[in-house]
């Protein structure tokens, strides 16, 4: 796995999708926020050497740093979904990267706690494959929407984004107004269960209760009552473990 070069940017988002989770729990909000202003070394340290994971902004920022030195053309974007401007009240939400290589842009993203693309989606009109799923990017209120349709389901919109380039710093609304809501005593939602991992040909995630597999694009979804088996399956998630 040598060169700058869109195999390359394929085998190293899907093994990072496969070796390190997206994990509400890895940092805990009783530490206080930090999005914006994070210590690269100490995040490299818990996320990517001693295998935590964490959310977007911890997994996708290493990602980008991994990009830039290996010399990808590597730029941060902004996405936004639905339950984010609901609980944060900003378009600026969540954090991935677009790589231009070749004349193309490619969107790259190791960290979203849901189905999604596991390999790089070119900014283009075309309905793009992969594992299953089929991925495409529609005009939207002058930006876009990445939109993903599984083997038995509709098209539905996993977030909104638009091209312009961003810094870290774009990301302080967020950081604010989320300080607000863990401040929020009447707030119990702040720290909640959210975890997932890819496997071979597929992802699977914990969020609370509610227990999702997508394989060869196929969702199966079951709620977990059982205290034990919650626990064996975030321990699964987590260590990746037996998910194949």
């Amino acid at each position: 796995m040598t060169g700058v070069d869109l195999e390359t940017l394929r085998t190293l988002q899907k093994r990072h999708l496969m070796a390190i989770p997206y994990n509400s729990l890895a940092y805990s909000v009783d530490d206080g926020i930090e999005i914006v202003d994070l210590d690269d070394d100490e995040v490299f340290e818990k996320t990517i050497v001693d295998g935590q994971g964490g959310a977007c902004y911890h997994l996708n920022r290493m990602f980008h740093r991994l990009l830039a030195e290996l010399g990808y053309d590597v730029s941060l974007l902004a996405g936004s979904t639905a339950e984010g401007r609901q609980n944060f009240g900003t378009d600026i939400e969540h954090m991935f990267n677009r790589v231009t290589l070749d004349g193309d842009e490619w969107l790259v993203d190791v960290g979203y706690p849901g189905p999604t693309y596991v390999e790089p989606v070119r900014v283009g009109d075309e309905v793009q494959r992969q594992y299953g799923s089929q991925f495409r990017i529609v005009d939207h209120e002058g930006g876009f929407a990445l939109q993903r349709r599984g083997a038995a389901t509709r098209w539905g919109v996993t977030y909104t984004f638009t091209t312009k380039a961003r810094q870290w710093s774009d990301w302080k609304e967020l950081e604010d107004n989320f300080r607000e809501l863990v401040a929020d005593s009447g707030r119990t939602d702040t720290q909640e269960v959210l975890c997932g991992r890819a496997f071979g040909d597929g992802q699977v995630f914990l969020r609370q209760r509610r227990h999702l597999t997508v394989r060869n694009g196929r969702e199966q979804v079951r709620t977990i009552t059982d205290d034990n088996e919650h626990r064996m399956l975030l321990d699964r998630i987590l260590s990746g473990d037996d998910l194949d």
